[in-house]
């Protein structure tokens, strides 16, 4: 009977934390404490116990890698690594958005998907309004590169602040909207306002479908290219600690996983979008360079100019680049499968013991160390500037984030103490009929639908600890239906308010929310089989999917299987 009621109020728990976070009648990061709060009261785990499962190894991970993103956005390499990205490819408007699209991708692998937004958003803006308006554009540019130039927060932009509804802070000219935790709610009434239609902004129906195409291909590319790394999105890094036990989630093997998953969407989106809203004539793509419009010149002495403006690469950016590649080939190499890592050879005495995390954390506390210029002496001193400051650090770092994990760390922890997860696995064992690759589909479309109105990182605290028991009672590796839902848990195409990334870009004034559904089904369509198509094809191998795995529990029929 004590064990029935233990089961009975985690669930209670895990239905309130539910309904709250996809309300969000409170903030996420609040409502992420109600484990340590009514746990203890229920008897379910001690307080003490509750404290420590808030914190994790991801924490660790999640500094590091905003120490590099807050370098990497203070000296501007950013802009450098876009623009260069986009010149490669040609102004041609295809190319064009092929190129952010690279970028913007690249980007988001190794910050969040709303600051690698924010950092592309304001040059693209400014080549827009070099297409609608070639005359003039100079002074339009400039205002744009510093983040003043977007039409929709000029109309409104001092109203929402003063009703309080949300907050308009820049940070080195760029919207630095991931530092807000934002309700679906204030989102929705927010983009109402700054979604209005501005009439006469554009020459020609063709020209604004390209802006538009432009516009949705930054969100969505943000999106597809954070799922190719662990730390590239926050359900992905949730799902790395579920496991402790498993040492297959590792950095190396994700990006073997995903990496091809992003590429494949990725081409398969620009395909769409370019058919949706620039034309389905593919042949102009490959139309010599020396054939150029008078558009597309005038795009290309925009970026050329807004390169120019970067002078010559900077020491810090060297700096940054190097312990961002450092970094990379550290987490790849650390524990690689197909040979020795660098762990095991030169610690082989502490096999096990170092994980991406500590690597983050080495190479992240080296940016409060190296200085950022030469020391110099005045008569107060000794005048030394690290390359990033502590202040800096917090303006990046989403403290809320790490709270609301912590948060979900403890609810499953919770499930598997009071036997809740076991329940559950014996509810859904019937599933075990359906073919394995039926169960998944059936669990990436549930997500992939409720983290539309959720945050991702809501969607995927609530989904594990539900889907985990379901394949421990089918006698299905774990990582079989984990992987798939994680990754499409990141799928948030269709709404505006559906996250921070979708919200930015819609911003700008030249989309309506029909023209993201519209574009958002299709890259749903195409991200989610390209996750089904990777899992049940090189995931299999790479993960042992088609074996149960040691460090998976084994289901234990209770008293409350009847329950």
């Amino acid at each position: 009977m004590a064990l029935i009621v233990r089961v009975s109020e985690c669930a209670f728990v895990l239905c309130v934390m539910a309904v709250y976070w996809l309300t969000e009648a409170l903030p996420l990061a609040a409502t992420a404490l109600f484990p340590a709060l009514l746990f203890p009261f229920f008897g379910i785990m001690k307080s003490s116990q509750v404290a420590g499962v808030y914190f994790k190894d991801f924490h660790l991970l999640l500094i590091g890698v905003i120490c590099l993103a807050t370098s990497i956005e203070k000296w501007g390499l950013h802009r450098r690594i876009a623009l260069s990205l986009v010149t490669l490819v040609g102004v041609n408007p295809g190319w064009l958005m092929l190129g952010f699209m690279n970028s913007c991708a690249f980007l988001s692998m190794w910050v969040q998907n709303t600051s690698a937004v924010a950092m592309v958003m304001p040059i693209v803006e400014a080549i827009i309004q070099q297409i609608l308006n070639a005359e003039g554009e100079g002074e339009q540019r400039q205002r744009t590169m510093t983040g003043t130039s977007n039409l929709g927060l000029e109309l409104d932009g001092e109203k929402l602040t003063n009703q309080k509804l949300i907050t308009l802070p820049y940070h080195n000219g760029l919207l630095t909207w991931s530092r807000q935790f934002m309700t679906h709610y204030h989102l929705f009434f927010f983009l109402k306002v700054i979604g209005q239609k501005i009439e006469g902004r554009y020459r020609s129906k063709r020209e604004h479908m390209m802006c538009k195409g432009l516009c949705l291909s930054i969100t969505y590319s943000s999106t597809i290219g954070g799922i190719a790394t662990l730390p590239g999105t926050s359900p992905n890094l949730i799902f790395s600690e579920f496991y402790p036990e498993c040492t297959s989630v590792n950095f190396g093997n994700w990006i073997v996983l995903c990496l091809p998953i992003s590429i494949i969407a990725l081409l398969l989106s620009w395909i769409w979008l370019h058919w949706m809203f620039i034309g389905s004539d593919f042949r102009v793509l490959f139309r010599p360079s020396g054939e150029r419009s008078e558009r597309e010149t005038a795009t290309a002495r925009v970026i050329e100019e807004d390169y120019n403006t970067l002078g010559p690469t900077s020491p810090q950016e060297v700096v940054t680049a190097f312990i961002f590649i450092l970094m990379v080939v550290l987490w790849v190499f650390r524990d690689p499968g197909f040979m020795p890592g660098w762990a095991s050879i030169f610690l082989p005495e502490y096999a096990g013991y170092i994980s991406d995390a500590t690597v983050a954390l080495l190479l992240g506390l080296m940016f409060f160390i190296m200085p950022a210029h030469k020391p110099s002496a005045d008569k107060h001193g000794i005048k030394y500037e690290a390359m990033i400051s502590w202040k800096e650090f917090q303006a990046c770092m989403p403290w809320e984030v790490a709270l609301l994990v912590g948060g979900g760390f403890a609810l499953a922890e919770g499930t598997q103490v009071s036997g809740l997860s076991s329940w559950v696995a014996n509810l859904l064992s019937p599933l075990g009929s359906l073919p394995i690759i039926a169960t998944v589909t059936i669990a990436c479309v549930l997500v992939t639908s409720v983290t539309e109105l959720a945050s991702n990182a809501a969607t995927i605290t609530i989904f594990l600890p539900i889907l985990a028991p379901l394949a421990e009672a089918i006698h299905v590796n774990p990582l079989y239906i984990l992987i798939p839902t994680t990754l499409c848990t990141s799928f948030a195409f269709l709404l505006p308010s559906s996250n921070p990334s979708n919200a930015i870009v819609f911003a700008y004034g030249h989309l309506t929310t029909t023209d993201m559904v519209k574009a958002g089904i299709g890259v749903n369509v195409i991200s989610v089989l390209a996750v089904l198509l990777a899992v049940t094809t090189w995931g299999i191998p790479l993960f042992d999917l088609d074996t149960y795995p040691d460090w998976a529990p084994t289901p234990s029929t209770s008293n409350v299987t009847g329950w």
